[in-house]
């Protein structure tokens, strides 16, 4: 293998000089160099301008004819002392400064340390909020604190309008929403797409729109970094940091430092749009499947009550639905279910009884018809989707309320008269959904003034709890507690069942609970002479 060829160093007596040292002619072209000088300056040989391989600390002294300088080569400390020599020449002799060197290192290493510990920090602030705006919030509160002198957010383009958020030194975040063209602006149009970031010394300070600049920033804008906030797959945004006039432009390293916190605010902005974006998606379905609120009639009381069976959910297996009456003289139909399974999976399926139930309800003059077809359409192969139910048509007929009352697989309403005397409606029926063939026997009960019917599923009566935790509320209990509830409104009626449970259980597991209860309310009037004296209540 052959050696390199060496380098011209010039007159050889410079050469075996044992210190690093540089001869300069008068027109700034090196005319000796030593060969430790070589080591310090790689390129340094004879012939060669000084301007070419030396530092611009360098050159420009000697330019000035300094006695000396002080400066970085390839991070290292150096101080050059300048010795005049005959003909216009200078010798420049190289010394390191150590010292500077291992206190510049510590310096850096502190430095880097303390951004590290920013962005763990950063990360920590910015994935503990699934909220976008605070998100967004906290970026340039961040940035604008540690990076610069104020931060915004540009968020991509919506409907022709751009969403900014900033922040300045006090720390105030704003947002507001601009109607601009992102290309007006260097760079920022490229970055918004998830191009590579331009260098901040191309980008003019002095074309910065006044949408782009926080109210409150002090002073005018001197130096402009933008970076993009990169997402998971789409851009979420551009991060602008403004400097003021009076202090430094960004360097390279700081550049490099804000993409590193853009990196990780982006992750988390985006991480927060896709939360938001399924949140949004899931208020759509719960929607659906969301117990309806229940309205005050004229003629009936109807309340109910849910409580899913992990309190974190809002849905599950249990279900009720209301369907008014159509006319006069129709008939309102009241349906309580409990699916197979727990959680949203459950949820989906009540959803699609309740669906299916809403387009049979014109049909609910005949509930066994309505549960055949129910039953046909829940068929699966493995018999895997069934569900018990129990429905109650509701009609006002000659000063009492009547119901026709069905169940299928389903615990039997109880009637509670007047006196505290509770009863089983006498209706039985097979599960929907479990065998081709279905039956079911249906009856009638009247409910007197202040009477009720409560329709309920095996979630009450099977709650586990109690002073031991493992003892059933049971069908006896839940017969004892409604008994206390005679000639109590709908809503009361369902807020003690509910709330006598719920203490049975407290935060021990438990199966989904639905109840509601329909009462005939008491008949009242009042009498007045005059419209002066107080009336009487008449039940």
């Amino acid at each position: 293998m052959e050696s390199a060829s060496p380098k011209p160093v010039g007159e050889p007596a410079w050469q075996s000089v044992p210190h690093p040292v540089l001869v300069v002619d008068a027109s700034g072209v090196i005319s000796a160099v030593s060969v430790p000088a070589q080591e310090v300056l790689a390129d340094a040989e004879a012939g060669v301008a000084l301007a070419d391989v030396a530092p611009a600390w360098l050159t420009d002294a000697h330019d000035r004819q300094a006695s000396a300088a002080t400066g970085l080569i390839d991070g290292r400390d150096f101080a050059a002392n300048r010795t005049p020599l005959p003909g216009g020449r200078t010798a420049w002799w190289l010394v390191e400064d150590t010292d500077r060197s291992l206190q510049r290192a510590h310096e850096t290493l502190a430095q880097e340390r303390k951004r590290a510990t920013f962005l763990d920090e950063a990360s920590a602030v910015l994935m503990a909020s699934l909220n976008l705006d605070r998100c967004r919030e906290a970026t340039v509160q961040m940035a604008a604190r540690h990076l610069a002198d104020a931060a915004v957010i540009v968020a991509p383009v919506r409907d022709e309008l751009i969403p900014v958020v900033c922040s300045g030194p006090d720390g105030v975040a704003e947002h507001h929403t601009v109607e601009a063209d992102p290309a007006s602006v260097s760079g920022l149009s490229e970055t918004l797409r998830g191009f590579p970031p331009v260098p901040s010394r191309w980008i003019d300070p002095a074309t910065m729109p006044e949408w782009l600049i926080p109210r409150r920033f002090p002073g005018r804008v001197g130096s402009v970094l933008i970076t993009p906030l990169p997402g998971h797959g789409v851009p979420a945004g551009a991060l602008v940091l403004l400097r003021r006039d009076s202090k430094a432009p960004f360097s390279d390293g700081e550049e490099l430092f804000a993409r590193l916190f853009a990196t990780r605010a982006g992750a988390a902005l985006s991480t927060a749009r896709l939360y938001a974006e399924q949140s949004a998606i899931t208020r759509t379905l719960m929607r659906e499947l969301l117990p309806p609120q229940m309205e005050r009639r004229d003629d009936f009381e109807l309340a109910g009550g849910y409580r899913a069976s992990a309190d974190h959910e809002l849905v599950g297996g249990d279900f009720y639905d209301v369907h008014p009456a159509t006319g006069p003289d129709g008939e309102t139909l009241v349906v309580l279910g409990d699916v197979c399974g727990k959680g949203l999976e459950a949820a989906v399926l009540s959803g699609k009884i309740r669906n299916t139930l809403h387009a049979l309800a014109p049909l609910a003059d005949n509930h066994e018809r309505v549960l055949n077809l129910l039953n046909s359409a829940l068929l699966t192969p493995d018999n895997s989707r069934f569900a018990t139910l129990v429905l109650a048509s509701i009609a006002s007929r000659e000063g009492q309320l009547k119901l026709r009352l069905t169940c299928a697989g389903h615990p039997a309403p109880l009637i509670l008269r007047n006196d505290g005397t509770v009863l089983e409606a006498d209706t039985r029926g097979m599960l929907v959904g479990a065998l081709r063939q279905f039956t079911a026997r249906s009856t009638e009960v009247s409910l007197a003034p202040g009477e009720t019917c409560l329709l309920y599923t095996d979630g009450l009566s099977e709650a586990r709890g109690g002073p031991l935790g493992q003892e059933m509320f049971g069908d006896e209990r839940l017969i004892d507690a409604l008994a206390q509830c005679a000639q109590l409104p709908a809503e009361a009626v369902v807020e003690r069942m509910m709330m006598l449970t719920s203490e049975w259980v407290t935060d021990r597991k438990h199966d989904d609970m639905a109840v509601v209860a329909i009462t005939a309310p008491r008949r009242t009037h009042l009498s007045a002479v005059e419209g002066h004296t107080s009336g009487r209540y008449s039940g």
